[in-house]
């Protein structure tokens, strides 16, 4: 049989064996602690980005969507590269949930656009302007909404008149034809969707002056601070013919001090660092928005990303300046002072700040011209938003000779110049474009034996013809926005009882 040798134990001392088994006890307790730990976090990570994941979800699936590229056509101002212009829509509908019970709207009926915000981020995001456009404006629109009717022939209506016959599509195919200035995103907001904000804010505070007492609105407010539930402010916001003269500029100073409370509430309770009160807050809002199909919540976040480090002192609201509109004492047109503001946005620079000068240009020609100034009549048409374009550009055409140079004003185009002629008119016509390098001419019907000139966005000084007549030396100066008007501002960090 075979016998296998047995090692002997070696002795400890006294002790050792339990030290060492309490060690390894210890280390066995540290690796459980260490895997609890790690499974605790990774669990705490996947609810985090599952959580992150299912909230974007929600608040994508909230908002409602509206394609309105055909309603706006292809004849539109240029994209800038950088600037952001947002379209903010308040619609008076009485139907959904939140809003019935404000009237059933059989006064005039459909939904209005009641408010209407035009907010520009700069490209450089060191400033925000915020424009109020008043809803009782006359202004020229597209005849029946079209996508295609040309800008020179708009009629008049009434802005809140837009949003009715062809919704958002038609509101900005209009503002963007008045102004030049392209619009990148749009949003609706309802009542309801207004109201619910406000409540996950935990109210607005507001201030007034005076005593509001208003039925309609269902508001009554005694002079002093105030801090509003969502069905209080939407009252406040809404208040109208019992306050001051009824209009609707009354109402928007009060919407602008409102706005400039929300702006400063949402920085005092760090809004935007506490993820659950955000979440509360746009969870009300998307419930109640319509907006285009690119502006998602994604979209929202890269905005408020890039203006997360702006002082609410570079956020500025304004109103489109009016006059009375002849036609009708109840409505109101923009004051020519209006391209004070269109300009500044298009050219995204601050309100106030000067214009950049543009050069002008010398005209080249491929072949001589054949018909001289004196025998040409023209009319400038200004649709540029740059004030006094046609007059000076009539005082530059003037004194080369044209011994017949009106002037008018249209709606915005895209193309800086167009020079229009009937007829047999056509090597007069280009005597004319020589005058506007880079001008295209076009031949349409009616015109007679005048040439037309349509100065658009962009357009060029005008430069001096090889066959001009005088001596007299052209206006030096590409036509700005006039300076002896003034655009009154509000800075969201103003006292709103101010």
């Amino acid at each position: 049989m075979q016998r296998y040798a047995v090692s002997e134990p070696v002795a400890s001392a006294p002790g050792e064996s339990r030290a060492r088994r309490r060690a390894t006890e210890r280390r066995q307790h540290r690796r459980s602690i260490l895997k609890i730990g790690s499974l605790v976090l990774v669990s705490l990570l996947v609810l985090a980005v599952g959580a992150t994941l299912y909230a974007s979800w929600r608040l994508n699936e909230n908002i409602s969507r509206v394609d309105i590229d055909k309603a706006v056509g292809t004849d539109r101002p240029t994209v800038a590269t950088g600037p952001l212009n947002i379209l903010l829509i308040g619609s008076d509908t009485r139907v959904g949930e939140g809003n019935r019970g404000y009237g059933d709207g059989s006064w005039e009926p459909g939904a209005h656009s009641d408010t209407n915000l035009l907010v520009h981020f700069s490209a450089d995001r060191e400033h925000v302007t915020v424009v109020s456009i008043p809803r009782d404006s006359m202004t020229p629109a597209p005849p029946g909404c079209s996508a295609t009717v040309p800008r020179d022939q708009w009629t008049v209506r009434q802005w809140n008149q837009n949003y009715t016959a062809g919704g958002p599509g038609c509101l900005i195919r209009t503002l963007e034809g008045n102004t030049g200035i392209f619009i990148n995103h749009f949003a609706v907001l309802d009542f309801g969707g207004f109201k619910d904000m406000v409540d996950a804010l935990g109210g607005v505070p507001v201030c007034t002056k005076v005593a509001i007492n208003d039925e309609r609105a269902k508001l009554q407010l005694e002079p002093g601070r105030h801090v509003l539930n969502g069905e209080q402010a939407l009252g406040y916001v809404r208040v109208r013919y019992t306050l001051g003269d009824g209009s609707d500029l009354g109402r928007i100073k009060r919407q602008q001090a409102f706005l400039s409370s929300v702006a400063q509430e949402a920085t005092k309770t760090s809004l935007l660092l506490r993820p659950d009160k955000l979440y509360g807050f746009l969870d009300a809002a998307t419930k109640s928005l319509t907006t285009d199909p690119a502006f998602d919540v994604g979209t929202m976040r890269d905005v408020a990303a890039s203006v997360k480090n702006l002082g609410i002192s570079k956020i500025k609201f304004l109103t489109v300046p009016t006059e009375a509109y002849a036609p009708d004492p109840n409505r109101v047109q923009w004051k020519e002072s209006a391209d004070l503001i269109w300009s500044a946005i298009r050219e995204d620079r601050e309100i106030g700040a000067p214009a950049k000068p543009t050069p002008t240009p010398a005209a080249t020609l491929t072949s001589p011209l054949t018909v001289s100034p004196t025998k040409i009549s023209v009319r400038v048409i200004n649709a540029s938003g740059v004030s006094g374009a046609a007059r000076v550009a009539a005082q530059a055409l003037t004194v080369q000779g044209f011994p017949s140079v009106g002037t008018g004003n249209a709606a915005i185009v895209t193309e800086p110049v167009i020079v229009r002629y009937s007829g047999t008119q056509a090597e007069a016509a280009r005597t004319v474009a020589a005058a506007f390098p880079g001008a295209r001419t076009e031949r349409v019907n009616g015109l007679g034996t005048t040439i037309e000139v349509v100065l658009g966005k962009g357009f060029p000084a005008v430069a001096e013809l090889p066959n001009r007549t005088g001596t007299e030396p052209l206006p030096s100066l590409t036509p700005s926005p006039s300076t002896s008007a003034s655009i009154d501002t509000r800075a969201a960090d103003e006292d709103i009882c101010s």
